[in-house]
């Protein structure tokens, strides 16, 4: 291929993404904004939806087929920003690619507080903590994902989850679908993930395995889950992209961030509010460390598409398989 020819194509795709941006960033900068505070602003904002959000969606766009939804798993650890990304992915295949677009997170499908506290006292005391494979209601993602690609599609309630009061909000404010989704985003922190080798469980990665987990119950039986049930479900997933941190402890201190957030919004609007502090944050993040720290390492394999972020939480650069 000819110098030439290569620059037409780069100059081809700079005038397809421009034509794109000038379409989207009004109602990307609006959902922006509404996700900023006055102490944290977003840096870049054009440059990450011009360089890597925009083409991400013509990928997308190329892959969808009007015959039946695309299933797309978007993950990434605690932090890194899947529901700003998931969304404005969301807002630019709506608003310039006119598909119908519909997004919800694993985490809508958390079991109940009530089913975790029967759960934890059958299985295991750390399965009243939400968060990892085992928790979640797999019968209801199995049923939606089966209702979805139904040829005689009709309305689907599903959902919703409130982390503010760590229950699973009343039906009259689950989300209803009441249209056939051309694409599906399906965002959650362990979407797409893999279970471990047994040798792999025996040794404990941190101070909660070894001291509320010492026979290796809990983490086995996460472990198998995602073996089973979840690998069948996430079997049914037609491309994964992932936000790829750069370690662990970076996501610490994001996750940290996040619960601030929560906190202010929430403030003085709900009662039994379960918002965490510092120390049960951290002591939180420990039961999503073996999974996240081997997605980490395995996502490279797996996933369609890699978004790497700097530690700024900006992405700086993408890679399509």
């Amino acid at each position: 291929m000819t110098a030439r020819i290569i620059l037409w194509i780069k100059t081809s795709k700079m005038k397809q993404n421009l034509k794109c941006y000038q379409v989207v960033k009004k109602n990307c900068f609006k959902f922006i904004k509404s996700q900023e505070t006055t102490k944290e602003k977003f840096k870049d904002k054009e440059k990450m939806i011009k360089s890597f959000l925009i083409p991400i969606s013509y990928w997308i766009a190329k892959k969808t087929s009007k015959k039946k939804p695309l299933l797309i798993g978007l993950a990434g650890g605690q932090g890194t920003g899947k529901t700003t990304i998931s969304t404005l992915i969301l807002i630019i295949l709506k608003k310039y690619f006119k598909f119908k677009v519909f997004k919800i997170s694993i985490d809508d499908f958390y079991k109940t507080r009530d089913e975790r506290l029967i759960l934890s006292k059958k299985i295991h005391p750390m399965l009243k903590v939400r968060g990892v494979p085992g928790t979640h209601d797999i019968g209801l993602m199995l049923n939606f994902f089966r209702q979805v690609k139904n040829k005689k599609f009709k309305q689907i309630k599903l959902p919703r989850f409130d982390k503010s009061v760590d229950d699973r909000c009343k039906k009259k404010l689950w989300y209803k679908l009441d249209f056939k989704p051309d694409i599906i985003i399906f965002e959650g922190w362990c979407v797409g993930a893999k279970a471990e080798k047994k040798i792999n469980l025996i040794k404990p990665i941190n101070r909660l395995e070894k001291i509320s987990d010492k026979e290796g119950i809990w983490r086995n039986y996460v472990n198998d889950q995602l073996n089973k049930s979840y690998k069948k479900f996430f079997d049914q997933i037609d491309m994964l992209l992932y936000l790829k941190a750069r370690s662990f402890n970076l996501l610490k201190s994001w996750r940290l961030k996040q619960e601030k957030k929560l906190e202010k919004k929430v403030k003085n609007k709900k009662k039994n509010l379960r918002v965490m502090n510092k120390n049960e944050v951290l002591e939180f993040m420990m039961t999503y460390q073996r999974i996240t720290q081997q997605m980490l390492k395995s996502c490279m394999k797996f996933s369609s598409v890699i978004l790497h972020l700097n530690r700024n939480h900006q992405i700086k650069s993408l890679r399509f398989k």
